[in-house]
């Protein structure tokens, strides 16, 4: 007789939906429209902390947001010069791109100097953002990126008794348990090259040489062993050492069988006093640096090259100091969803590899949307851990060619997205005008919008309108656009169905239902207080005309008698209809444009 385990333990009760606002720092206030190529800060310009007004900050949560991640805010590595503030110059050699990737983080414990009006007090300038954020009714997110690091790191804003990343390493051996770093003994990096890339596009910098001076050589933060990194790996950072060692082996002690059901409380009171690799603290105290500045959460890069141990360790002291901090992982393998929640006490996980990565073979023509179902029923226990997005800083927009290729078509895919479950949705910014990050910014091509460059973001400076924030020179689909994602949002964060239950009632209509066209998909979402019916048409060309079965068992859970029932539509509050219920079997006569949808409340 085998012993069926308990539920996990759930730690705070959540009561509404989440929004996060996804916002790359340096390109919101950005108002020059130069848009040059591997155009300098000078000619292409760069957004500041101090463009995120009171007025912007109102608009962004009227638009139905209750957190903001503000992206690339760790100090990272740049070709930009700022020695006059005590900064040291980079090596184009080993920057991508002129601004540079905010996930080769140079100094933990400072901000990026583009982002502050007064670079010298660019610290105090962030401080009154988050401020400024919280006093607007948002909460705020920043990224940690703990497994790699620039490869050359300065922590030139530690505070008292923080030493720097490899200040104690054993440099004469590949691991050792404390080392921050892994190291390729007596050999020296050598710089990637390639015939179709050449460092600020080869422009002429006194710093490209083909040469960087480190000695021995580190690992490259992807886990290439090479001295001399190839082109496509991550050559700009150097990877974190856990105490995993070379063989794969874990060289730290491990929860005990069960801790998976076990609260945060449990798994910080395990490791107090355990001797833990050397890098687990620093960022353990990286975070709780940031914590105690007022920083609601975190978005964690690659948190799956990174034992969940060290996550226990981490996120159980974080929500120590803030049981409610919210903690996001970059996660995109399937096997390992469970173990980074209930072991790594991770709140959240991209849903990409199954919800995201279909939604776009739906769009493409690809695939039906029946198989959603069976992603939903696959994580029915973790659904709420499955962070919802479309659009983000690493994919293709969700506008451009090379995704929905419309605005209008991801429409549906956003309604599907963010009312299928009861986790968080996220929006990055510009994705609620259509933008389809057409530019090419120099590293960073078209269909994203880069990370790596000096650029501005049309549809974002068009709603900026020279920081009146009030939409003027946007465009009419533009504003239609807005005006959805505005309706929808706010919408999603007042329902309580979509923190209730789900079925769908997909497959009886795919059977059944003459007129239910490819393009069609349908479920319920229901709480005590509120039923839902919501029904998408992901076809671009097709009307659909069908009677909707709505199944025996969700009319008698409604404890609808026999009758009629007159639904509404919540999106745009027009669209009527009637749920009819005859012998306990309900229908409602549906008619659904292209990309139309509807989220009809009973």
């Amino acid at each position: 007789m085998t012993t069926k385990k308990p539920p996990p333990v759930i730690e705070k009760k959540v009561e509404r939906k989440e929004v996060v606002y996804q916002v790359f720092t340096r390109l919101f206030g950005n108002t020059n429209t130069t848009n040059k190529p591997w155009g300098t800060i000078e000619e292409n310009g760069v957004g500041k902390f101090n463009d995120f007004t009171d007025k912007a900050l109102k608009a962004i949560k009227d638009l139905g947001v209750t957190y903001i991640w503000y992206t690339g805010v760790p100090h990272h590595a740049t070709v930009t010069d700022y020695t006059k503030y005590g900064i040291s110059n980079d090596d184009p050699d080993i920057v991508k791109g002129r601004a540079g990737s905010p996930y080769a983080v140079k100094d933990y414990y400072n901000v990026d100097p583009d982002l502050a009006v007064n670079p010298a007090n660019r610290l105090k300038e962030f401080e009154a953002l988050i401020a400024r954020t919280h006093k607007n009714g948002m909460k705020v997110i920043i990224d940690i990126v703990p497994n790699h690091i620039a490869r050359k790191y300065e922590g030139k804003s530690n505070p008292p008794g923080v030493r720097d990343f490899g200040a104690d390493d054993k440099t004469n051996v590949e691991y050792d348990r404390n080392n921050n770093f892994y190291y390729i003994p007596n050999e020296s990096f050598q710089v990637p090259t390639s015939d179709t890339y050449k460092p600020l596009n080869g422009e002429q910098n006194p710093l490209i040489d083909g040469n960087f001076y480190e000695k021995p050589a580190k690992w490259t933060g992807n886990g290439s062993r090479q001295a001399k990194p190839d082109i496509n790996d991550w050559y700009e950072t150097v990877k974190v050492n856990y105490g995993i060692k070379p063989d794969g082996s874990k060289d730290f002690p491990t929860l005990p069988e069960g801790f998976d059901q076990k609260s945060f409380q449990e798994h910080y009171a395990f490791w107090k006093g355990k001797d833990v690799p050397n890098s687990w603290k620093k960022f353990r105290d990286i975070a709780l640096y940031w914590t105690a500045k007022g920083i609601d959460g975190f978005r964690y890069d690659m948190a799956e090259m990174v034992p969940y141990e060290f996550w226990s360790y981490m996120n159980s002291a974080i929500k120590m100091k803030n049981p409610s901090a919210f903690l996001l992982a970059e996660v995109y393998n399937p096997n390992e969803y469970r173990n980074y929640i209930r072991l790594g006490k991770m709140d959240y996980l991209y849903d990409k590899v199954d919800l995201y990565d279909h939604l776009k073979q739906v769009i493409y023509g690809k695939a039906l949307p029946d198989p959603i179902s069976g992603i939903q029923e696959r994580y029915s226990d973790i659904e709420h851990h499955m962070f919802h997005f479309l659009d983000n800083h690493d994919e293709q927009r969700l506008a451009s060619s090379a995704f929905a290729g419309t605005p209008e078509k991801g429409k549906p895919l956003m309604v599907v997205s963010t009312t299928l479950s009861t986790s968080p949705t996220m929006v990055y910014f510009g994705q609620e005008l259509g933008e389809a990050g057409n530019e090419d910014a120099g590293f960073g091509k078209p269909t994203r919008t880069s990370i790596f460059d000096y650029i501005g973001v049309p549809t974002i400076q068009r709603w900026a309108n020279d920081g009146m924030y009030d939409g003027g020179k946007l465009t009419d689909s533009e504003k239609d656009l807005r005006d959805f994602y505005k309706r929808l949002l706010n919408f999603s964060i007042n329902s309580s169905a979509l923190m209730g239950k789900y079925q769908q009632i997909q497959s009886i209509n795919r059977e059944s239902t003459t007129g239910y066209d490819e393009g069609i998909y349908s479920f319920v979402r229901w709480s005590d207080s509120q039923k839902l019916i919501i029904v998408s048409n992901f076809s671009w060309v097709t009307t659909s005309n069908f009677e909707l079965k709505i199944p025996e068992n969700i009319i008698k859970e409604w404890h609808l008698k026999d009758g009629t029932y007159p639904i509404k539509d919540q999106l745009y509050n027009k669209t009527t209809a009637e749920l009819k219920v005859v012998n306990g079997t309900g229908t409602v006569n549906i008619t659904i444009t292209p990309s139309e949808s509807f989220i009809f409340s009973l």
